[in-house]
């Protein structure tokens, strides 16, 4: 790839984080793992809900993988929309600070949160108020945006926005990057069959999926099977599968990612984008298939031992020392 800078578009958001027990979760009638839209009243209502104190960082699926590679050193650009807010400042200020180029929209609305309940087995489940970050119009998507980009990671939640979706692969086909797609959740997969398919045999180059999206996407629950499937009309697809690490299948050829082993995970919030954060440095940066895998599993990993998407300073010292 001539240019190696990795370049994502994605929700703009701020992540409410509280520790809560599996009943609290019910009483909301919440499926454990996946992600809801809610208004800014209800997300309100289940902050108030709670005894626990939350905390807050910035967030957005793209967005944190964007933030994992300026901090792996990697060059990195992410497109998004944000509130003329104290909640926008902190986000953009973070970008910032994780040597991350922003092209931000800004809009009167609020920035956008996402409430994430952390239950005991640290399991995240999410109930998302876009807010501003909805509001990126897809007519000022153009491939300069791109400029100079290896990898272009279009966050799965685009696909509730589907003229955004499509601005955003047709802009950096147009830009001659490589274009990797997250699936993102589950309940994303199961709302966009419709179009699914067609989208990615067309515009998308590495997929990612977890073990709940890729049986949703392909109907497969074998790993093998599902894998296969993801793999049928991209050049790379990438199967994480929790604790058992991941595969990456490419040119018929798979390759197994062995997991990190040390402490039990905190907090799972983050785990898949910084997996992407490092598989995708990787890749834009020259290094194998399994070193790019490698790096992913030691990013996942480090993210559960803390709360809430973002790596300490100091263990991103030690992950970079690996490369």
């Amino acid at each position: 790839m001539p240019y190696n800078t990795i370049t994502g578009i994605g929700s703009a958001l701020v992540d409410v984080l509280i520790n809560e027990t599996d009943e609290f979760l019910q009483k909301f009638n919440k499926e454990k793992g996946g992600m809801t839209y809610v208004t800014a009243d209800e997300q309100q209502a289940i902050i108030s809900a709670s005894s626990r104190t939350p905390a807050i960082v910035p967030g957005g699926a793209a967005c944190n993988t964007i933030l994992g590679v300026g901090r792996l050193g990697g060059a990195a650009r992410f497109i998004g929309a944000r509130g003329k807010d104290e909640y926008g400042d902190v986000f953009e200020n973070k970008v910032r600070d994780c040597r991350v180029e922003p092209v931000l929209s800004y809009f009167d609305t609020p920035t956008g949160k996402v409430l994430s309940i952390v239950t005991p087995d640290a399991q995240r489940s999410m109930f998302t108020d876009l807010g501003a970050s909805s509001l990126l119009d897809p007519a000022i998507v153009t491939r300069e945006m791109f400029s100079d980009t290896a990898i272009a990671l279009v966050e799965g939640y685009l696909l509730f926005n589907r003229d955004l979706m499509i601005a955003a692969v047709k802009a950096a086909k147009a830009a001659g990057a490589l274009v990797a797609l997250d699936l993102a959740s589950f309940e994303v997969v199961n709302a966009s069959k419709d179009i699914l398919t067609d989208l990615i045999k067309e515009y998308v180059d590495i997929l990612i999926a977890n073990e709940d999206e890729a049986k949703a996407y392909t109907g497969e629950s074998d790993e093998i099977a599902a894998l296969e499937k993801l793999s049928a009309n991209v050049a790379y697809a990438v199967l994480k599968v929790g604790s058992r690490g991941s595969y990456i299948r490419h040119d018929n050829t798979v390759t197994r990612i062995a997991p990190v082993k040390g402490n039990a995970p905190v907090d799972t919030t983050g785990a898949g984008d910084l997996w992407a954060a490092g598989f995708l440095y990787g890749m834009a940066n020259g290094l194998s298939i399994e070193k790019s895998g490698q790096l992913g599993s030691m990013c996942g990993y480090e993210v559960c031992q803390v709360m809430g998407a973002h790596i300490p300073g100091l263990v991103w010292e030690k992950i970079r020392a690996t490369v």
